[in-house]
This record gives structure tokens, sequence and C-alpha cells, in this order.
């Protein structure tokens, strides 16, 4: 998962932006319920796409994801989780191992340090077990809070919103969520996404922002959204897809 690239970006420990700072949302309360609705009905369960077998793995892939692809992640851990899937396995694999089972990935060297120091704190601090708190995650070695969002939300279900390069883009191109920095679109998008669709609405806007609402150029034509989006860089005028109409999904928090 790849970090947004902005200028002059506030650090992790920033806090959120004020309601009075924050940059206002496009849309009308009703228009972004129609937006996450749409969504819903589009993706009901929609999936991360780095490979994992329990939270540690998770937690791992998301520490090598930094300025990485998915795809090439899952495709270096794969043998790598194979063999050690749990901190202990980890730190008796070792430092070098880790790094001959990563080495496609960028930053490998970095990253394989990384993962050992993490796997120590965990054995060290939590009893092996990956804590389900922001606070607490953000502590662990190459851990950041965008790592720890996407964790909490994949791993213990909890609604969060992890903002990647993708989400980034969303939140200022459609003006669902303006903003300068990572934290402020986070703030954005806490404040205006109905409370029901926070489950799942990290995963829908990462992927609608991976292969619809793309960086170069958004696919309009295939947008389920498209009559609603007030973005200037819109392809075309078409009324969005038809999806089916019905009462507000339910999603559990």
């Amino acid at each position: 998962m790849q970090k947004p690239k902005t200028k002059n970006a506030a650090p992790r420990t920033a806090k959120r932006p004020s309601a009075k700072r924050r940059r206002k949302c496009a849309y009308s309360p009703d228009e972004v319920r129609e937006i996450f609705r749409r969504f819903a009905v589009q993706r009901p369960e929609p999936q991360g796409e780095l490979e994992h077998v329990n939270p540690f793995t998770l937690l791992v892939a998301v520490v090598l994801s930094a300025q990485s692809t998915d795809a090439g992640v899952n495709k270096a851990t794969r043998a790598l989780f194979s063999v050690a899937d749990t901190p202990e396995r980890m730190l008796e694999l070792g430092e070098e191992r880790v790094g001959e089972h990563i080495r496609t990935i960028g930053l490998w060297r970095n990253k394989a340090k990384n993962v050992i120091a993490l796997s120590q704190a965990l054995i060290r601090d939590h009893a092996g077990e990956v804590p389900g708190d922001r606070d607490l995650l953000v502590k662990l070695p190459g851990v950041g809070r965008k790592t720890a969002n996407v964790v909490l939300n994949m791993a213990f279900g909890q609604p969060t919103m992890a903002v990647d390069t993708h989400i980034f883009r969303i939140g200022n191109r459609l003006g669902l969520a303006p903003g300068k920095t990572p934290e402020e679109v986070e703030a954005g998008l806490l404040a205006v996404i109905p409370v029901e669709y926070m489950r799942h609405a990290h995963h829908w806007l990462i992927l609608h922002g991976r292969y619809v609402c793309k960086a170069r150029k958004p696919e309009c034509q295939s947008c389920v959204i498209a009559d609603l989006c007030k973005a200037a860089e819109k392809t075309n005028a078409i009324p969005a897809p038809l999806v089916p109409l019905g009462p507000i999904p339910e999603a559990s928090l």
C-alpha cells in the first residue's frame, strides 16, 4: 500500500484539524449517504488485497507495503509467511533470511530490520499478540498511523480510515474530504461518512481509486457515482449505472 505523496506533510503525531479549519465537503449529507449506499451495493463485502493469514502477518504485510505495491508484497510474502507466521517464528528465521524472502521489495534491508524489531517488541511487550489499540500499535517499530488504522480495520473490525495514496486522491479530487495532508483527509472522511458505512468505507474508497477513479484518467463510464460526482476531472456527464434500490445495507461495527 503506497503512501500518498504530499508536500510538507504534517508529522504523524500532528493533531487532527479542528472543524473550523477543515475544508468543506462538496456534498450534502444525503449525497454522501447515497455515494456509500451505492458502494455498499456494488461491493457488499470488500476485501483488502494484501495476503495474510492472521493479524501478525497482516501487520508485517502492511509494514512491507510502504512505497511498494500490494501485488509485489504478496509475491514476496507467500513463501515468507509459509515458514514464519508468528513473531516467534519470524525471530527464529532471522534478519538475513527475512531479507532473502523480501529482496524484491523496495527498501528491503530496512524493512527486514523492522520486521525483526517488530517481532521482538510483540514478544517482549504483548506476549506475541498484535494489540487492537492504535496507541500501542504506533509504538511498534515501523508502524505509523496509517498502518495501525489498516490493521485495526482489517484484523479487529474497527471503523478506522487509513489514508493511502488512493484515498488521499479521492478525498481531494471528488471534494469529499479536501485536505493538504493525509491527516486532514482522514479527519474529513470520519466527519462526513455515515456511521453505518464506516466499517467498509476504507476498502470501498481504495478499490474505487485503484480500479475506477484512477490517477491519470478516471474511468467515469464505469463509475457507479458518476451522476453524483463533482470532480473537475470528470470525463463525461453520463448518469451512473443502475444499481438496485432499497434499504440501507446494514454494516456491523
